[in-house]
């Protein structure tokens, strides 16, 4: 089988190298994002890997079925940027890719104690030898509600390791999941926007759960509630974020991900123009944390991607499943 891989971060090399040569893949490498622009690569080829910066829709899709691609794997857990509906149409399988999610988890913890406890506003005074208390009281979790909004494997092993520090946990899920119910109390959405001090997201980006948060649902919120965001910026209206925290009715952003995030993370725009002037604008302020896309980057997270985004389309090759196919 050969093998195009696009958006191939450095750190990803060696290990699909390594990989590909146990599966006996050709695997050949580009860092640029895919694109109809580029497709012409990837003839000759059987298979295509992506992470999630392009959008996989029907006009590429055609164009790789054109070319002779029959399996298309995606090295992320997330899938939305793939028209599975076209893939399906034109007789391309798909797979995504799983990782343990620990390293997900840990940094939700950690963003929402670094909400808590205004440690960007401490961290920026410290560099300059500022070490005043003024404005960085902050609360103790035990002492607050957290709402989690998802319950699949990342949503259930953040409820656990939050069940360590004493808060009060609650939960929504379209399905109640028998785990996540042994930490907190499932409520509908009203009763979870009413009632958490702390509140965040880990479903998946669907047409359903797009802009999930936003004036509306807001509204329903405590003054001052902190949101955490390790999912999916789409999941929440920018504009709706920016006008929580300028009303100050939203007390804290902790953001790994924000809307209109494509072609600006992962890379170094030191020195480029940038367009997307809301995340910029919501960067500024003292009580939103934001980071580069970042919580699932860890040494077992990558090894898994990689693993998944070579032997998904090579073992769909040979029998046809994978237990992560989604097409």
């Amino acid at each position: 089988m050969r093998l195009y891989l696009f958006e191939v971060r450095e750190d990803e090399r060696e290990p699909i190298a390594r990989i590909a040569g146990r599966l006996g893949v050709e695997a050949v490498c580009s860092s640029d994002v895919p694109g109809l622009e580029n497709a012409e690569r990837v003839r000759g080829f059987d298979a295509v890997s992506v992470l999630g910066q392009g959008t996989i829709g029907r006009p590429l899709l055609e164009a790789y079925a054109g070319l002779g691609v029959r399996y298309l794997s995606t090295r992320t857990v997330g899938y939305d940027h793939i028209d599975l509906d076209a893939a399906r149409a034109l007789g391309i399988a798909v797979c995504s890719a799983d990782y343990p999610p620990d390293g997900v988890a840990d940094f939700t913890v950690m963003l929402i104690l670094l909400c808590l406890r205004h440690y960007k506003q401490a961290l920026w005074r410290g560099q300059v030898n500022d070490f005043s208390l003024q404005g960085l009281m902050g609360r103790d979790l035990s002492r607050l509600t957290v709402g989690v909004l998802g319950t699949g494997r990342v949503g259930t092993r953040v409820l656990k390791d939050l069940s360590g520090f004493g808060c009060r946990l609650l939960a929504y899920n379209r399905r109640e999941n028998p785990e996540a119910a042994r930490y907190a109390r499932y409520v509908d959405l009203e009763t979870l926007y009413r009632e958490s001090d702390v509140i965040t997201l880990h479903v998946p980006l669907t047409p359903e759960t797009e802009h999930m948060i936003n004036r509306e649902t807001i509204a329903k919120m405590k003054d001052g509630v902190v949101l955490v965001n390790c999912a999916r910026g789409e999941l929440t209206d920018i504009d709706a974020l920016v006008e929580g925290i300028e009303t100050l009715k939203i007390g804290a952003l902790g953001m790994d991900t924000v809307e209109g995030e494509q072609g600006i993370i992962h890379r170094d725009h030191r020195t480029d123009i940038l367009a997307n002037r809301n995340m910029f604008y919501l960067h500024q302020f003292r009580n939103v944390i934001m980071t580069q896309h970042m919580a699932f980057y860890t040494r077992e997270a990558v090894e898994s991607m990689v693993r998944c985004g070579i032997e998904g389309v090579a073992e769909m090759a040979r029998t046809g499943g994978y237990r992560t196919r989604l097409v």
